[in-house]
């Protein structure tokens, strides 16, 4: 094809004049990926996406909404993620401006717009074809994309057989554009998605496959001119080493660690005068282990209000190794029809299901305690089983020096030799790790309780 090359030793990109006032339209090239790269990537993040509570799957661009408006705040924007596979999507506008950063299929995409206005096509239906301009992205690309309101566009892959792009799109104004009262509607209910906000182009505009194959051509490309032998031999093995490294060699995962400063713990002597003592004032095994936060760790100004956050802590944020530990044990004594629990034994009746003594509204305690300044509280928590009965506290103390004490004390009376062995057994384990454990973990929580649902929407967290 004749043409001519101009070279760019920043970031190649293009601007095309769009009609009508709207923005112009902008495509930069950023970087090249590794070979083969684009597919995977592509393949990767569209299954992610596909797992998206949001995640739709409408007119060939599986999308889903990773973000919403904020209009208390004043900002209208939102955040979306979409993927456009091999054979494309049908000439579609949206009403208010785009702008996304994607990345292109092992094969490269071809992305299409027109700026005929809908008084052009009603009067001269081949005013889309005339003002039809089409962009071709190389193999593996990183690349930006932003364009006004109003304007058509189609994107494709370069070969049926790869994906076209990923993308993550942002509408920085949800709000802007002319639409139907119905979509606005939609839209100020912050409930919005791409389909919604879609309008197709009418099939008697369509294009076909011949004549889209006339409409001018800018090629972009970063490592070689798009014409050159090497140019050629880059994207042919790109295309062919792109399914390979489709192949998932490893499940899809993901993580999303709540790391947060590791708090004093020591062992303390059980007092002789808590709830725990005069509960089971007959016991064969003690402990309490006690974390220390200084003054102005935390910003609760009641000893009750910080222990109602630390016994959600429990529920929230418990230490995945203490859940596999648990879940081991459960397999163990479930033939011995023993109790078992999915949360850490001490704190395992914070799941009771008896509602008849509940703390702070909500958690079921056998006793609780608050003195009349509200600077000292405590639960008792427990269970009787089969081979043994066992206590314990959650206590808060507010100091006169401005430090904080949270402690977690347990009680065990076994009743036959199983649970003397049981209790050997566990007791090295249990004053080492499972109870500094779990009253860190809960601790982190009270302190920082609005990392939970960042916690609880990841595939896992690191215990």
């Amino acid at each position: 094809m004749p043409g001519s090359t101009r070279n760019s030793r920043s970031f190649p990109g293009i601007q095309l004049p769009a009609q009508d006032g709207a923005g112009p339209i902008e495509v930069t090239l950023i970087a090249q990926l590794g070979i083969g790269a684009g597919d995977a990537l592509v393949n990767d993040a569209g299954e992610r996406q596909r797992h998206h509570p949001a995640f739709i799957d409408a007119l060939d661009e599986p999308s889903a909404r990773l973000g919403g408006m904020h209009l208390q705040h004043g900002d209208a924007s939102s955040l979306y993620s979409f993927v456009v596979e091999g054979g494309g999507h049908p000439f579609h506008r949206h009403a208010g401006p785009r702008m996304f950063t994607a990345i292109a299929g092992s094969a490269g995409a071809e992305l299409r717009f027109a700026t005929a206005a809908d008084a052009q096509l009603a009067g001269d239906p081949s005013a889309f074809l005339r003002s039809l301009r089409r962009i071709r992205i190389p193999p593996d690309c990183l690349f930006t994309v932003r364009f006004g309101g109003g304007t058509w566009h189609q994107f494709a892959s370069n070969h049926p057989a790869h994906p076209a792009l990923f993308a993550l799109s942002c509408h920085s104004n949800e709000l802007a554009g002319a639409m139907s009262e119905a979509t606005r509607a939609r839209v100020q209910a912050n409930s919005a998605d791409i389909p919604s906000l879609t309008e197709v182009l009418a099939q008697q505009h369509w294009p076909s496959a011949a004549t889209l194959a006339t409409a001018p051509l800018l090629q972009l490309s970063l490592q070689a001119a798009p014409p050159s032998l090497c140019a050629r031999l880059c994207a042919q093995t790109r295309s062919m080493l792109g399914p390979l490294r489709r192949i998932k060699l490893r499940p899809l995962r993901g993580f999303v660690e709540r790391s947060t400063p590791r708090y004093p713990v020591h062992s303390g002597q059980p007092d002789a005068q808590g709830l725990l003592a005069s509960a089971l004032p007959r016991s064969h095994y003690h402990d309490l282990t006690v974390l220390t936060l200084r003054s102005g760790h935390c910003a609760q100004r009641s000893a009750s209000a910080l222990l109602a956050d630390v016994l959600e802590g429990f529920l929230r944020n418990p230490p995945g190794g203490v859940g596999r530990l648990m879940a081991l044990r459960n397999r163990l004594v479930a033939p011995l029809r023993l109790r078992t629990s999915p949360l850490g034994c001490p704190v395992s009746s914070l799941l009771s299901a008896d509602r008849s003594r509940l703390f702070a509204g909500r958690f079921p305690v056998l006793d609780a305690r608050v003195d009349g300044a509200d600077r000292s509280a405590e639960v008792l928590l427990g269970a009787d089983d089969r081979h043994l009965r066992f206590r314990s506290s959650v206590r808060v103390q507010f100091e006169d020096d401005g430090r904080v004490q949270v402690s977690l004390g347990s009680r065990v009376q076994t009743h036959n030799r199983f649970g003397r062995l049981y209790m050997a057994l566990i007791d090295a384990v249990h004053r080492h790790y499972i109870a500094p454990a779990l009253l860190r973990r809960a601790v982190e929580h009270a302190l920082a309780p609005e990392l939970a649902d960042w916690v609880d929407e990841g595939v896992a967290a690191a215990g």
